[in-house]
């Protein structure tokens, strides 16, 4: 039997989406917390297979307690080499946690929809060992960004966010992109959040409907391999 994965989401209504769906195909089951909602986190990463930590609309720099225990999780997780995969907030905990700056873009930019990635020569180098390209376009949702971590190996650039998916040690890999998404997610994102359309650099609407149609087959085919890779053997 695989031991579960823990999957540690900030809101009521969020899903894991399509990397929980992905997951439960590779025959884990999702051990899910919500730490904003008083949910415990574990006290050893000794009974899961790995860690995803999704998104949400705070910061990994706020005073909350709840915060501070999952950071301490991470770093639980982090120091027992359990893969760890970090997504947009997750990946600016992990960060935290190692001792790098999260903060906000220097001229208020956001990336709220698709935007170009571009993968570093190591990342390349890394995609041709899982056997999946990567996506050219990636789906964001924030305004937050970080300083690459000491010692961690960038994967891939963006304009705006140059810091977009890197590696620490062998098992930790933070995106600061969003590839769980599903077309109901970002229908339902850009309806209850729509406020946030007018934050500068976000995109309409429309363009995040029309983005998931054009790009995501390639986000899809890249996650397959990712996820192939990164939890290859347990």
């Amino acid at each position: 039997m695989k031991k579960p994965i823990l999957i540690v989401l900030h809101q009521e209504q969020s899903s894991p989406g399509r990397v929980g769906f992905e997951l439960r195909k590779r025959g884990y089951s999702l051990d899910i917390r919500r730490p904003p909602l008083g949910d415990p986190l574990p006290d050893s990463a000794a009974h899961h297979s790995g860690m995803v930590v999704f998104g949400g609309p705070m910061s990994a720099n706020d005073p909350d307690a709840w915060i501070t225990d999952e950071l301490r999780c991470i770093e639980r997780f982090n120091q027992a080499d359990v893969p760890y995969l970090g997504l947009c907030l997750g990946a600016q905990m992990l960060c935290r946690v190692v001792g790098a700056r999260v903060y906000k873009h220097p001229e208020e930019e956001t990336e709220i929809g698709y935007y170009d990635l571009s993968p570093t020569k190591a990342g390349l180098a890394l995609s041709q060992q899982w056997g999946g390209d990567w996506p050219t376009q990636v789906y964001h949702w924030h305004r937050e960004g970080f300083d690459l971590p000491k010692g961690a190996e960038l994967l891939a650039e963006g304009r705006s966010f140059p810091h977009q998916a890197f590696r620490l040690g062998q098992h930790g890999y933070g995106l600061q992109f969003h590839p769980e998404v599903t077309y109901a997610m970002i229908c339902r994102w850009t309806t209850r959040a729509f406020e946030r359309m007018n934050h500068k650099g976000a995109q309409e609407p429309h363009e995040h409907r029309s983005g998931w149609f054009q790009h995501d087959h390639a986000v899809k085919l890249w996650l397959d391999g990712f996820l192939d890779h990164w939890l290859p053997a347990t």
